[in-house]
């Protein structure tokens, strides 16, 4: 990731940006471009995305920018893996509750599930499910994200596959899906009913939903490609299920993130277990990873691939300040713009 400097020489971009800062009270005011919304762009023009855009909340203040045409603020977009934040602040919700333990073992929640091919619910845990440390194979490896599945099916699926080693962070979708399959078991409903009472409905992520077997996106809503230009807009979200499922917009992604780490949704010590990253070598907390950038800063958050989506959100620990971006496919050709953007926003600036 290059520093401040290094990034000067890209405000000239072939690809126009449009900026707009807002406050909580609807005032506009004009500021200088920030280095964040003139690297954007190159996610156009490098990174070969149809368009992409960025919304960053500060305390009361928004500031979109987009690139490219047929992105715009207000629209819903797949969010993909960004469903795990979401799913893992149900789990914790719940152990807080004292509904379930996260040393409780898979075979408590989900008897006989977990068998085959050397894998052995009875020696998983959920907090080995949350930090992806359980072993279990990843489903999606074997459909390419491409397939749709039951829970069922698609757990049955990654059982064919011998586990990795446990204990070591391996990412797999499988884990989240178990999850989603336990919180129905503990709760009497789905994941998503108790996701949506329990974060949609408190913050009021109007724009925010679980759509199970529904293929279209809910109005307003743009296109989204394929890396070879194959329209996609419509897509089985079975294809991740509880793993990815997830439709929202950037103001629901900033405002969840914002309020998570700001302590709204978690009490004290289950945000920090949440944020705890030990039991994976440091790789990933539960539902959330750290990115350490450059200048020292150490950013929080998750990213998301599905089919004609890329998100990723960013944000301080305090959720004081969160980036979100998107782009209309699920492929930037150029994988250095992704932290070079993070580090234009969080470091600070220097002349």
């Amino acid at each position: 990731m290059p520093p401040f400097q290094q990034l000067r020489p890209l405000l000239a971009v072939p690809v126009a940006a449009v900026l707009l800062w807002s406050a909580a009270s609807g005032s506009q005011a004009a500021r200088a471009v920030p280095v964040t919304d003139t690297v954007l762009p190159l996610l156009v023009s490098r990174g070969d995305a149809p368009a992409a855009a960025l919304l960053v909340r500060e305390g009361s203040a928004t500031r979109f920018a987009r690139a490219g045409e047929g992105i715009s603020r207000a629209d819903r977009f797949r969010a993909g893996s960004v469903t795990k934040t979401f799913l893992a602040t149900v789990v914790l919700q719940l152990a807080d509750e004292q509904r379930l333990s996260l040393s409780d073992t898979v075979e408590q929640h989900l008897p006989g599930l977990v068998r085959g091919t050397g894998n052995d619910g009875r020696a998983l845990t959920l907090r080995s499910l949350l930090t992806h440390t359980s072993g279990l194979y990843d489903f999606t490896a074997d459909t390419g994200g491409l397939v749709p599945l039951s829970p069922l099916q698609a757990v049955r699926l990654a059982l064919t596959h011998p586990p990795a080693d446990r204990g070591h962070y391996a990412y797999s979708n499988t884990n989240y899906v178990l999850l989603g399959l336990i919180v129905e078991q503990v709760t009497g409903h789905s994941y998503a009913t108790e996701a949506e009472r329990r974060i949609l409905a408190p913050l009021r992520l109007t724009g925010t939903s679980f759509p199970g077997s529904r293929t279209a996106l809910p109005a307003p809503h743009g296109r989204a490609y394929t890396a070879d230009g194959s329209d996609v807009t419509d897509l089985d979200p079975r294809v991740a299920g509880a793993a990815g499922e997830l439709v929202t917009t950037l103001a629901d992604l900033d405002r969840f993130y914002a309020a998570l780490l700001g302590g709204e949704l978690l009490p004290p010590r289950r945000l920090r277990e949440m944020l705890d990253t030990r039991t994976a070598h440091g790789s990933y907390g539960m539902g959330l990873f750290p990115v350490k950038l450059p200048c020292g800063v150490t950013v929080w958050g998750h990213n998301g691939r599905i089919t004609g989506s890329y998100v990723r959100t960013a944000a301080t620990a305090d959720g004081r300040r969160v980036l979100t971006f998107r782009v209309n496919t699920d492929t930037v050709t150029d994988p250095g713009l992704e932290p070079r953007l993070l580090t234009a926003e969080f470091c600070p600036r220097t002349s």
